[in-house]
């Protein structure tokens, strides 16, 4: 057989979208359940400390609906500022992750 005939390699998916949608899932799932201890437990608590607990759980909640969506476009495991893909590693810990750890330096500084 000559090489002219032989395609191309088969890829390796990047990601198993299903996979990346139960991630996804369990962060969303976990979250709510801290927001509902938070409603739970605010009647106790300072108001200041758990309105600052809110709003971050609900950052985050928007940033897993972000990543859905970008799933959903085939869009999930690219940097939104550089465009190149974000290492497995950091999805692995931060399954919603826009920016590779080189763009978040650049933003936090």
């Amino acid at each position: 057989m000559s090489l002219d005939m032989v395609g191309p390699e088969p890829r390796p998916e990047r990601f198993a979208v299903e996979e990346i949608r139960r991630s996804l899932e369990h962060e969303r799932d976990s979250r709510l359940a801290q927001l509902r201890v938070i409603d739970d437990e605010a009647r106790d608590a300072e108001q200041d400390f758990v309105w600052a607990q809110r709003e971050s759980i609900q950052r985050v909640l928007r940033d897993i609906e972000t990543a859905f969506a970008r799933l959903e476009r085939g869009e999930y495991g690219v940097c939104e500022d550089c465009s190149k893909p974000i290492p497995v590693e950091r999805l692995d810990i931060l399954p919603y992750a826009r920016h590779c750890v080189s763009c978040c330096r650049r933003r936090a500084s």
